[in-house]
């Protein structure tokens, strides 16, 4: 309201500043008639000057013979005759001009007469009007401050409604909620033979892996109302606001029962009380304690079932996952290549594309969520409108899953000769060691185009998704991570800075193989805490749980891996060193290989020996 208040003051100060330069800079064509008493005009009259007089009001306009225009005023309690015999003009003269006596309207009267004053009594009574409005608005803020702010979705409107159609894989995770939709649907059932549906069913799973999308599904399918809430949204600086904010969200929803209730990211409030580090937070604790007794406290009909979504379910409070509470865990994983298809082929349906291949996608995004290949998809659809064409292709498409991974290509990044021919053997390296280790992945395309921080990259992608590495698999991605590494040393002598990224992810590798996996001499066991949850306050005072030896060995270990790796990689290269600067002379041109050029060099060396030799001599 105060808003449109200066809104309109603006644009009356305008208004009047814009007329008033107007009327400065405008000036009437004509000029204002000469205002005269009454008593030349009597005088005029008398002496045959005047040809026609118009009356209105007290206000007398005058035209004379000569078509000058005059005015005057004459009194208010006389007509215009009384007031021109009392001046002596005779009654001839008067009737021998044309008079035209035009009545002031009864409005203009009222308007006159009253508004002066009424005008202060309507000031002030819409002054009092707006001071109490304004004191109402106040009033209900502080009155709706702990009512819930969740968003509801009516299983009435067809737009906004999601189905598991609209959810492409996760078969196991739909299988597990539909037992969820039957009850909703037909409660009755269900209680009947004394059973008691799961009052939580807890979505866990990484980011991306569509657990809102399969929670509005539930609804969906079902067709109750879907209660859409975070967990930040209950916490506010005031406590006891979380909990208001709970009781009147499970109020709502038992109102329209059945119903569900989603609250997405739960362990905003639901973590784990007492942890010990960064001290204890008294409202988001009474918000977790109000969660807790409104879930306990349901009815076996309420028909309200709590669905929460969270990527880190081990840092939840145990109160929250004993039996009664959220007693069905719904785990949801990345899909697999036939889920990543079905995933492809949904989201591409509204989109116009042409020879894209959904399998040939699907093998070049291992680890990609549900969320990840719609974010490629739409990439492919900007990437396609940036090049004014018509249809998706497999073009956009290819480009648009290097630009999710390692970010967009710096091709305005201006390199020296010199820096361009390291990158390029240095790729070069990590492809070759790749293609000739059994148990390494294989090279679906080399680059040297930079993107992000990289300056080139090797882009290998498994045959198939695996669950379960095994040792042999982790052996050769040490040498294959070490390959550009070992290019770099062989063929130029020395090393730069471009390997530190591979250095770093094969000193986690190698560790992580001593430590976590059991993948050494020093035998099926493992060596130190986990402290990836070091927050929870548990982990951080606790000494490892190995000697200062067994650290020694563990460093011995590492360095052996890595040696290993290093001798590995340095073999190939040096025996298949024709193949390499056939790479590198290759990527120097093009900058570019893809897996069919890339393939058809090797295998063109590897029945031609003799012609590798000649080239290798004439590097």
């Amino acid at each position: 309201m105060e808003k449109i208040f200066k809104n309109a003051f603006t644009l009356i100060i305008v208004f009047i500043l814009i007329s008033g330069i107007f009327l400065l800079y405008n000036e009437p064509i004509e000029k204002k008639p000469e205002e005269v008493s009454l008593n030349t005009l009597a005088k005029n009259i008398n002496e045959g000057l005047v040809k026609t007089i118009e009356v209105n009001g007290n206000t007398i306009s005058i035209l004379l013979t000569d078509e000058t225009k005059q005015t005057t005023v004459k009194e208010t309690e006389s007509s215009l005759s009384e007031s021109l015999k009392n001046l002596g003009v005779e009654i001839e003269k008067i009737n021998a001009i044309d008079i035209d006596i035009q009545g002031e309207s009864r409005t203009a009267f009222w308007l006159g007469a009253v508004l002066p004053f009424l005008l202060p009594f309507l000031l002030i009574g819409f002054f009092i009007w707006f001071m109490f409005k304004q004191a109402q608005k106040g009033n209900s803020q502080a009155l709706s401050f702990g009512m819930s702010k969740a968003r509801i979705i009516d299983p009435k409107d067809k737009k906004k409604r999601t189905t598991f159609k609209d959810v492409a894989g996760e078969t196991e995770s739909k299988e597990e909620l539909l037992e969820i939709v039957d009850f909703l649907k037909e409660p009755k059932k269900f209680l009947a033979m004394g059973a008691k549906i799961p009052k939580g069913v807890l979505l866990m799973g990484p980011p991306g892996t569509g657990k809102t999308l399969l929670a509005k599904a539930v609804a969906g399918e079902a067709g109750v109302p879907f209660f859409n809430i975070s967990g930040s949204e209950f916490v506010e600086m005031f406590v006891g606001v979380g909990a208001s904010r709970v009781r009147d969200l499970f109020k709502q929803a038992k109102k329209q029962a059945p119903s569900i209730v989603f609250i997405d990211e739960i362990d905003a409030v639901g973590r784990h009380r007492g942890a010990g580090l960064g001290g204890g937070h008294d409202e988001r604790e009474q918000t977790l304690n109000q969660i807790l007794v409104e879930m306990d406290g349901f009815e076996t009909d309420a028909g309200v079932i709590v669905i929460a979504a969270t990527n880190r379910p081990d840092v939840l409070d145990p109160a929250l996952l004993r039996p009664g509470r959220f007693d069905r865990r719904v785990t949801l994983d990345l899909p697999d290549i036939r889920e990543r298809e079905a995933i492809l082929a949904l989201h591409i349906k509204n989109k116009p594309v042409h020879k894209v291949n959904h399998t040939v996608i699907a093998q070049r995004t291992p680890g990609f969520s549900g969320a990840d290949l719609a974010n490629l998809l739409n990439e492919a659809a900007l990437l396609a409108a940036r090049r004014n064409r018509k249809t998706i292709r497999m073009e956009e498409v290819t480009e648009s899953i290097e630009k999710v991974m390692l970010g967009p290509a710096r091709k305005s990044r201006i390199i020296n000769e010199e820096e361009k021919k390291t990158v390029a053997y240095h790729e070069a390296g990590h492809a070759l060691v790749a293609h000739f280790l059994e148990n390494a992945d294989p090279v679906q395309k080399v680059s040297i185009v930079s993107r992000g921080s990289a300056g080139g990259y090797t882009l290998s992608v498994p045959t198939e998704d695996r669950n379960l590495r095994r040792r042999a698999y982790y052996i050769d991605e040490l040498a294959v991570l070490l390959g550009g590494y070992t290019s770099e040393k062989v063929v130029f002598g020395d090393i730069t800075t471009g390997a530190s990224n591979d250095l770093q992810r094969a000193t986690h590798i190698a560790r992580s193989m001593v430590t976590r996996y059991g993948m050494s001499s020093l035998g099926p066991r493992t060596f130190g805490k986990d402290h990836s949850n070091v927050f929870l306050g548990k982990e951080i005072s606790e000494e490892r749980d190995y000697s200062d030896q067994t650290a020694q060995a563990i460093d011995k270990e590492v360095s052996q891996m890595l040696g290993d790796a290093f001798n590995t990689a340095q073999s190939i290269i040096n025996e298949k060193r024709s193949i390499l600067n056939t790479i590198a002379k290759t990527l120097l041109e093009k900058e570019t290989l893809e897996k069919e050029a890339f393939d058809a060099i090797v295998s063109e060396k590897e029945v031609s020996p003799e012609r590798s030799s000649v080239n290798e001599n004439k590097e």
